[in-house]
């Protein structure tokens, strides 16, 4: 059979497989979800075993120690995986809120009810723990999902996803409600960014190149998640341990991730005081610095910035840093460069902060907190499918609310119009 002929006949499968799914009780789909999160901690040793394939080929095709770490799964990591998928659980089911009713003068009661959105295709890169979530996401809010990995993560995808579709037939839901096209050839992109008929939104999660693939080649509408250009602002009125600190979190703990810091800015009252203290501590983390031209005249010997460097999102151990005159400076900056995803200022001041908040246009933004935190997880939600920098239909992690749409119910005694 041809690979079209494959997929077309999947998503068929999954297509109907949506429409059962409407009439799953919140009940049996929680059942499911947490049976989901018991087998992957069951299933830890298989798991890790199918993951340290795929990291022992990424270290040979020379991918870099952050994106390496982004792909690389511990019990640690499998363990916070079925937490996410238990606190999916826990939360209230969005399908079927009355989100608005009115009464016509003429009788008419009209609902605005969230529903599905029906079918939703999720192509993504490296994190394999995308895979679970994604899962449990779309399952508690009554979408079918159709998953395409990365090539780099296709054993980790492929364990994870053997194993949590395997509670749900025991359960009474459709396997093929949540799908994964099993092969890395880049035709299988193709031919799912066509399919219409059978998909009803697309959500790509990866670098800059993917994002762009999807989003010029898709006939299906596309929640884009794109890259994480994310600033931090250390203001004249911060209080600098704190700026310190925010800013080794947001740049050191996971410098793969969309939403660790890529630049910093920093106030020119402030720049050469804290930029020695901030250089050091960054330097015993192997972090490389590059610098504007007044950054170079603080900190000798770095790297001069060039102007795609302000717009790049490395993924790595590097930090681009910029003096600005003060929060408009900041503002205008990041406005222009940023993609719109997280971005914090570190300020005592009250109205400096915001302002910043009020005027940065990016879909999180901070007060003395790192951006680290932009994650559905941590937001309260369970999980998120992605971060969307689009601003229509969603913004921000997505995950339960997000992931519904709505319709609107009228009930009538008869009415006819005039």
């Amino acid at each position: 059979m041809l690979l079209k002929d494959k997929i077309i006949k999947m998503l068929k499968d999954v297509k109907e497989a949506s429409l059962k799914l409407g009439n799953i009780s919140t009940k049996d789909k929680d059942k499911a979800i947490l049976a989901m999160a018991s087998a992957l901690l069951k299933n830890t040793k298989y798991i890790l075993s199918e993951n340290a394939k795929d990291v022992a080929l990424s270290n040979k095709t020379g991918l870099s120690k952050a994106l390496v770490d982004r792909l690389t799964l511990t019990e640690k990591r499998i363990k916070e995986m079925a937490d996410s998928l238990k606190q999916v659980a826990s939360l209230k089911d969005p399908v079927g809120r009355i989100l608005r009713q009115w009464k016509r003068p003429n009788g008419l009661i009209i609902k605005k009810v969230s529903v599905p959105i029906g079918v939703i295709g999720i192509i993504y890169e490296s994190r394999p723990n995308v895979t679970s979530d994604c899962a449990g996401l779309c399952l508690k809010s009554g979408n079918a999902c159709v998953l395409r990995g990365g090539s780099e993560s296709i054993n980790s995808n492929l364990a994870i996803h053997k194993v949590v579709t395997k509670c749900l037939g025991k359960l009474g839901i459709p396997e093929s409600a949540v799908a994964m096209i099993n092969v890395t050839d880049r035709l299988a992109v193709e031919i799912l960014l066509k399919q219409t008929n059978l998909i009803d939104v697309v959500i790509p999660r990866g670098g800059e190149g993917l994002i762009r693939y999807v989003a010029e080649n898709s006939l299906i509408p596309v929640i884009k998640h794109y890259k994480g250009v994310c600033h931090l602002y250390v203001d004249k009125d911060a209080d600098l341990e704190m700026a310190l600190d925010i800013m080794l979190n947001a740049k050191v703990q996971r410098p793969g991730v969309c939403n660790a810091i890529e630049k910093m800015l920093v106030h020119k009252d402030i720049a050469r005081n804290f930029l020695p203290q901030a250089a050091r501590v960054l330097d015993d983390k192997g972090v490389e610095l590059r610098g504007c031209s007044e950054t170079l005249k603080i900190l000798r010997g770095i790297k001069e910035a060039k102007e795609l460097d302000w717009y790049e999102e490395y993924l790595d151990l590097i930090l681009t840093i910029k003096v600005v005159k003060g929060v408009d400076g900041a503002i205008s900056h990041i406005n222009k460069y940023g993609s719109r995803h997280s971005d914090a200022i570190v300020t005592k001041n009250k109205l400096t902060a915001e302002r910043f908040l009020k005027e940065v246009d990016s879909a999180c933004v901070y007060h003395n907190a790192s951006t680290r935190f932009t994650d559905g997880y941590q937001f309260g939600m369970g999980a998120e499918i992605g971060i969307s920098t689009d601003k229509i239909h969603a913004r921000g992690p997505m995950a339960l609310e997000e992931l519904c749409t709505y319709k609107y119910i009228v009930l009538g005694s008869g009415q006819t119009r005039s």
